[in-house]
């Protein structure tokens, strides 16, 4: 495991959710200042809380628009690269782990918020989002970040 891996996985430990984890990661390399990415994030954890796409990813996903994202006006060529590593990361991230969605990544139906407090998915989110941060760091890592 690598050092951001690690990282990541430390800040998750400390509380931090999966895409402020990713996120926190890389922000400051790209010009985020951490305490904003941090705030910025914090209601993409659990699949925006109701077990949709994984906040690893969309932590990546934000990471990915600091490094390559549009501002521009009319920078079609620059919107056109930031949507394709988009994919490109969706791609590998779901190669790696079978799926983008929080709940078949925990492998449980979370679609109320409150689902999250069940002792199976605290148990879950203890042994798979860790995982799922790391593996979302190692993917942003193997493009270039």
């Amino acid at each position: 495991m690598n050092v951001r891996e690690e990282n990541a996985r430390q800040l998750f430990a400390n509380a931090y959710n999966c895409a402020q984890s990713v996120l926190g990661v890389f922000c400051e390399d790209y010009g985020l200042d951490r305490d904003v990415a941090f705030r910025m994030a914090n209601g993409l954890g659990g699949g925006i809380r109701c077990g949709e796409v994984c906040g690893a990813v969309t932590g990546a996903i934000l990471a990915i628009g600091l490094k390559y994202g549009f501002y521009i006006e009319k920078d079609i060529e620059q919107k056109n690269l930031c949507n394709a590593k988009a994919i490109e990361f969706v791609d590998k991230f779901k190669g790696e782990n079978g799926s983008i969605l929080c709940r078949d990544l925990l492998d449980s139906d979370i679609t109320v918020p409150g689902d999250f407090l069940k002792p199976e998915v605290k148990e879950a989110v203890k042994v798979v989002c860790p995982n799922m941060v790391a593996s979302a760091v190692r993917v942003l890592e193997s493009m270039g970040f």
